[in-house]
């Protein structure tokens, strides 16, 4: 416990944690050092964490290092008890190697971290859906890995396995050379090359089989999850399960925790990094957030570089302009992140699309007509009709033409939309209410 004189002191707390042991030093609001102590890593050790701290005056703030890590139990018995925690970075290495480094000083420097507004970031809360999807994805990637090793593998003995081995797998694909392996039942003595390579192959089979049902179901749970928890999230062009699923750990459960979306840019690593001098003006990628983040982001990129209209438009548009493709790539991701931070925090249904097809057949006419008019691919339009994909520019021009079609015909007939069940009146002359609040977005 600490002197009596000091009950009255507003501190700051800073903790550096480790496995078995976390180091908490206490200073004044100022940076006056007061004390410091080792505790174990157990419950009674927080207790003591809590009785020593409070000891000292009241609790500003805590500074800690790993609240994702080896803090998350302190992190989160400190916030039941309604104290501030921040998320303290490690130290600089210069620092340390001209300052030195031991538990105490780095627990010093968490604290004097967050005095000096170095350090503002709030742990995630891990306490949600979002937390649930971490722990699956881990469980998933350890898993795509292991599958990609284990067939690399065995395309790696078929290459030296003898002759009558590697010839009857050849021809095949993965899928049916792992079915057969795994059909297999070897046999000969283990000082047999032969048989025991096919033995190893068999056993390398069945290991990638149980692996790609354990990714099947992990991508199932993956799914069900985003449903239930934002399911709007997918409905953008480029972004699956695997990606939305990424986005949404780096974003955490405490949504308040991204204040906007230029901090959401920065987490994500795709806010713009300034590289001027002299009469150069440019800026560049950025380096740090999130690089598993940065990767979904990249994801989406590629896909809209390749489908999507409006991005298409937008890289020739660039291109023509001197813009690398590097450069391009680098406002594309900005733009997404802003696209997606918004679809997070305050989600917007994907406009109806069920009364599409109808309307064309009423019309009698075929995929292939809209396509050459709208100078698109016939399947591109069908998945537009079918909800597969989203693209609320194409579904505009669409369904303009189409009603511009129908203007030559008369007045049409009552459709149902198969997107929300809902039975709605359209003529030529009345479009549905979300056009031109779309034409204006």
């Amino acid at each position: 416990m600490s002197d009596p004189e000091l009950q009255e002191h507003r501190i700051v707390v800073g903790i550096d944690t480790h496995a078995d042991t976390h180091h908490v030093a206490v200073v004044t609001e100022y940076g006056k050092p007061l004390g410091d102590q080792a505790f174990p890593t157990t419950a009674a050790g927080y207790r003591d964490v809590l009785a020593f701290i409070t000891g000292f005056g009241e609790v500003l703030q805590v500074g800690m290092e790993g609240t994702g890590t080896y803090g998350a139990a302190l992190t989160k018995v400190l916030q039941r008890m309604g104290v501030l925690v921040i998320e303290v970075n490690r130290p600089d290495r210069q620092q340390r190697r001209l300052k030195g480094k031991t538990d105490s000083l780095d627990a010093y420097r968490a604290a004097q971290s967050v005095i000096t507004g170095r350090s503002t970031a709030v742990p995630k809360a891990k306490d949600g859906p979002v937390e649930c999807l971490r722990v699956l994805r881990a469980s998933r990637v350890s898993a795509v890995k292991s599958r990609s090793a284990a067939i690399n593998q065995i395309k790696s003995l078929l290459i030296s396995a003898p002759e009558g081995l590697r010839s009857k797998y050849q021809g095949m694909t993965t899928a049916t050379m792992i079915g057969v392996m795994a059909r297999s039942r070897p046999s000969g003595h283990l000082a047999d090359p032969t048989y025991m390579t096919a033995r190893v192959l068999r056993s390398l089979a069945v290991r990638y089989q149980h692996l790609s049902t354990e990714i099947e179901d992990a991508t199932v749970q993956l799914h069900d999850i985003l449903q239930s928890y934002a399911p709007m999230l997918q409905e953008l062009t480029g972004v699956g399960p695997d990606v939305a699923s990424q986005l949404l750990v780096t974003f955490g459960d405490n949504r308040e925790r991204v204040g906007n979306e230029a901090q959401f840019a920065a987490l994500t690593g795709v806010a713009p990094i300034p590289a001027s001098s002299g009469k150069t003006s440019r800026h560049r990628l950025s380096r740090g957030g999130d690089r598993q983040a940065n990767c979904a982001l990249h994801h989406i990129v590629l896909v809209r570089m390749n489908i999507d209209p409006r991005t298409k438009d937008y890289v020739v548009k660039r291109t023509e302009e001197g813009k690398s493709k590097r450069e391009i790539m680098r406002c594309l991701k900005r733009y997404i992140a802003r696209e997606v931070y918004r679809q997070i925090t305050n989600p917007t249904p994907a406009p109806p699309f069920g009364d599409l097809r109808p309307l064309r057949h009423d019309l009698g006419l075929t995929l292939q007509d809209a396509a050459t008019y709208l100078d698109e691919w016939p399947s591109t339009l069908s998945r537009l009709e079918r909800g597969r994909t989203r693209n609320d520019h194409l579904l505009l021009r669409y369904r303009a033409w189409l009603h511009n079609q129908r203007t030559m015909v008369g007045p049409l007939p009552t459709v149902r939309d198969s997107s929300d069940g809902l039975s709605t009146a359209t003529t030529a002359g009345e479009l549905p209410k979300w056009l031109p609040e779309l034409s204006r977005g």
